[in-house]
This record gives structure tokens, C-alpha cells and sequence, in this order.
């Protein structure tokens, strides 16, 4: 670290700080990191655009064809708690290889790009399932459970892996039934990643872009919304036995 400091003509304290978030780099500084560390082009143009945003209360960027680009893949790999609530689809980490090809393909996904991203899902799933996983607590919405577009014995797979999923200490899975009541899921799938030296921040997820959120007050918000959503939804045990239920309906077994 010292002698990329000495390279690009700072103190190695302010390169430490950079990386810790404390503090941010010009434009140029970040230029000059991006020439002595040889990044690829591409990469290098995504990361000059977010240094020039960098100081605004919360950014958007365009969703990449290529999965290795996702800024949210590399916030996933530094996570040490992660909290998601997704309404009408099973969350990414959970998915199985036939279940994300579907979806993929019905977003409008180029061919060329679906196989790559599914196996980059089942890649991240080390997440969980690794040598030290990382606490996630899943709130899934009914209707992700009944999509009409998933052919009922692509269905039953992916929720039997849900349920495995399920059972580990570190996975916690709700399932929200329709709710009479107006609750803050209803403005759309979130996540919360925190993290043991940073501040935590808050991923929105679109058809065409991605939001990142870190204001103190917007996390905060973000984090009832969480509270309510685990509340409103039914018990991890009660969970796992609603989705044995609709597997029992598509004709499966949970196992």
C-alpha cells in the first residue's frame, strides 16, 4: 500500500482511508489508480463514471450485461449480514440453475448472457453455503412461490433447494401471505447489506438500473421496513411448512 501511495502521490494513510470509505478520492486520483493498477477499459470507464457521482446522496448505474460488473456482486463478497424481501421472485442466491434460466429469458436477457449469469448465481450461493456463511434473512412475498410463468416441476425443484436452503443455521426464510393491510413491500423488492467496518447500504433493484442508497435516515427507514416485513410474515417453522404445502400442490415432495 505504501508504494501505490508513493506512486500516485499521496500518504498511505489517505490510500487507507479511501479503502475504508472514510474518505473519497478525486476523480483523477482514482484515474491514476486505475492506470497503475492496469484495469481493463470497460471497468475502468464504470468506476471513473461512479468516482464522478461518488459525492451525491445516492447513485443509480446501468444494469451490465456482464454479471462480473455488477458493483452489487462485489458489495455481496465483502457482506457480513445481508437482509432481502423480494415479492414475486425467489431471491438470486436461492435459485436454481432451470428457474433462473426462466426468469432470465422472460426479462428479455440475450441468450448469450443467460448462461453466464446463471452460473454466476449458483457461484455467489457459496455465500451461504461456504466455509463461513454469511448470515442472510430471506422474507419472500406468496405470489414468488405460485408464478404462473414456471412449469410446476421447475417449480417444485426450485422450492424443495429454498427449503435446504432453509434448514441451515445461518439462513432464516419468511414467507409473507396476502396481507390486508398496506406495509412498505409494496414499493418493491430491497436489500440491506451490513458490513463489519463500513456503513450499511441499501440495494433497490429495477428492470433497467440498480439504486444504492447509504444516507443514515434511508437505511434507518429501510431497516423498519425490514422489521415490519418480518413481523406481517409467518414464523421460519410455519414458513417452511406453507412452502412443503404448495410443492405438495405442483405434485412434488419436499423432500
Amino acid at each position: 500500500m505504501r508504494q501505490l501511495a508513493r506512486k500516485i502521490g499521496v500518504h498511505a494513510q489517505e490510500l487507507s482511508n479511501w479503502e475504508y470509505g472514510k474518505r473519497i478520492p478525486k476523480v483523477e486520483q482514482v484515474a491514476l489508480l486505475l492506470g497503475f493498477l492496469v484495469v481493463e477499459p470497460g471497468e475502468r470507464a464504470r468506476l471513473l463514471e461512479l468516482a464522478r457521482t461518488a459525492r451525491e446522496p445516492s447513485w443509480l448505474e446501468k444494469v451490465m450485461p456482464n454479471p462480473k460488473a455488477f458493483t452489487y456482486v462485489q458489495y455481496e463478497r465483502e457482506t457480513s449480514e445481508m437482509f432481502g424481501w423480494e415479492p414475486v421472485l425467489i431471491p438470486g442466491l436461492f435459485q436454481t440453475p432451470a428457474y433462473t434460466r426462466v426468469v432470465l429469458a422472460g426479462l428479455g436477457v440475450p441468450d448469450e448472457h443467460i448462461e453466464r449469469q446463471t452460473l454466476a448465481r449458483q457461484v455467489r450461493r457459496d455465500l451461504l453455503t461456504g466455509p463461513r456463511p454469511v448470515p442472510y434473512q430471506a422474507v419472500i412475498g406468496e405470489a414468488a412461490l405460485r408464478p404462473g410463468f414456471i412449469e410446476p416441476p421447475v417449480m417444485a425443484e426450485q422450492l424443495r433447494l429454498v427449503l435446504d436452503l432453509a434448514r441451515r443455521r445461518s439462513v432464516s426464510v419468511q414467507v409473507l401471505r396476502g396481507s390486508s393491510s398496506c406495509h412498505p413491500g409494496l414499493c418493491g423488492p430491497f436489500a440491506i447489506l451490513g458490513f463489519e467496518q463500513l456503513p450499511p447500504i441499501v440495494f433497490i433493484e429495477q428492470f433497467q438500473a440498480s439504486g444504492y442508497l447509504y444516507d443514515e435516515d434511508q437505511v434507518a427507514g429501510y431497516r423498519a421496513a425490514a422489521k415490519t416485513l418480518a413481523a406481517l410474515a409467518l414464523s421460519e417453522q410455519d414458513s417452511c411448512a406453507f412452502i412443503g404445502e404448495v410443492i405438495a400442490e405442483l405434485g412434488g415432495s419436499d423432500g
